[in-house]
């Protein structure tokens, strides 16, 4: 059974009326989404419980701080929907609804402009056209919102519109329904039976999911990641360094063991970006990638792959390294394909959040040039 949806916080029976009037402003602000199966993982006696903090408006939300795209998505939007940043990598934006509202959300844009956005699948052809016509591109990532609060049959029409592509050899869904509500992917048989019908197609189907904390692996959303596995589905995981949330090593580093004895590899782990309403989520980025080199220090190498990484506008950055001087970047992705083979070394600077906040160079490196 799917659990109910609440869409407002007085239905939220661990919050006093006290805390609903303090509230009210974020609400209005930005949207509250949850439902009753995620809701019931939460310590409602401890209010730092990090579960509580990834769904319920917090009062430092309303902090004037960050942009409403801080990633310039707009800059590589192409038509509604369709965003192209990297060479082989294009990007739908197919919903605007997620199985809940994280209250970190870098795109919390959508949920303020429902519909500005996100294509609708009668809407879709003009998208799918230009990637017909780009033949560099491989890979095409479904995302929102979150594509699995689409029926499958919409789902579907979707995904087989993109296999028809030859040039296009992987498709991704972008995801936090595992975490949410695994019962979306454990209650229907037929999203099993698609999944096993596009990967025994030839074309590999990924699913990039959003585990944040190891609470939220719980034996229901295993169950769910085992259904797309065993139907052929690769899986990844990608989460923020998120205060109050897994800015702990030792939180981190169980959050990276506990995928990846569930068979779900580590991917990118995210500086949170400056983007409005999250100033109560982020951490100084030194001390974020201290906290991450730290929770990698007594895992396996199959849960020691992911990278540390911004998602900036001109691409992703990855942390290198720290000396006790400087820092070191690199672009691990580029939309310019001059900045490949660059390393950034700045002098340290503690206060600083993202990448533009460096103001001393030192050096750039490239080893393309040797």
């Amino acid at each position: 059974m799917y659990p109910e949806y609440v869409t407002k916080l007085e239905k939220v029976k661990g919050i006093s009326q006290e805390e609903l009037k303090e509230l009210q402003p974020v609400e209005e602000k930005y949207k509250f989404r949850a439902n009753e199966y995620y809701l019931a993982l939460i310590n409602w006696k401890d209010k730092n419980d990090p579960i509580r903090k990834i769904i319920i408006p917090n009062i430092e939300e309303l902090e004037e701080w960050g942009l409403e795209d801080a990633s310039k998505e707009h800059s590589y939007t192409i038509s509604k929907g369709l965003q192209h940043k990297y060479r082989d990598t294009a990007l739908l934006l197919v919903n605007d609804v997620c199985g809940s509202f994280c209250r970190f959300c870098f795109r919390k844009r959508l949920f303020k402009n429902v519909g500005k956005e996100v294509v609708r699948t009668r809407e879709i052809e003009q998208d799918l056209d230009y990637i017909r016509k780009h033949e560099e591109i491989t890979n095409v990532l479904l995302t929102g919102g979150d594509p699995l609060l689409l029926s499958t049959n919409k789902l579907k029409s979707i995904i087989e519109s993109i296999n028809e592509i030859d040039h296009i050899k992987i498709i991704r869904i972008g995801t936090k329904t595992p975490a949410f509500n695994p019962f979306r992917i454990i209650s229907d048989d037929t999203l099993s039976s698609f999944i096993k019908k596009i990967t025994n197609s030839g074309k590999k189907l990924y699913f990039i999911v959003h585990f944040n904390h190891p609470r939220e692996l719980t034996s229901a959303s295993i169950q769910g990641i085992n259904i797309l596995q065993n139907s052929g589905a690769i899986i990844a995981n990608q989460t923020p360094l998120l205060h109050g949330i897994n800015d702990n090593p030792k939180t981190l580093s169980t959050l990276f063991k506990k995928l990846s004895f569930n068979g779900i590899p580590p991917y990118y782990v995210f500086q949170n970006r400056p983007v409005m309403g999250n100033k109560g989520f982020t951490i100084p980025l030194e001390k974020a990638y201290s906290i991450f080199l730290e929770s990698l220090e007594d895992i396996s190498g199959l849960a020691k792959r992911p990278r540390f990484v911004m998602s900036h506008e001109s691409g992703k950055i990855e942390v290198a390294a720290l000396t006790s001087k400087n820092i070191i970047f690199r672009y691990h992705r580029s939309h310019n394909p001059d900045n490949y083979g660059k390393f950034f070394v700045f002098k340290r600077d503690p206060q600083a959040y993202w990448f533009d906040d460096y103001k001393e160079l030192v050096e750039i490196y490239n080893y393309k040039s040797f």
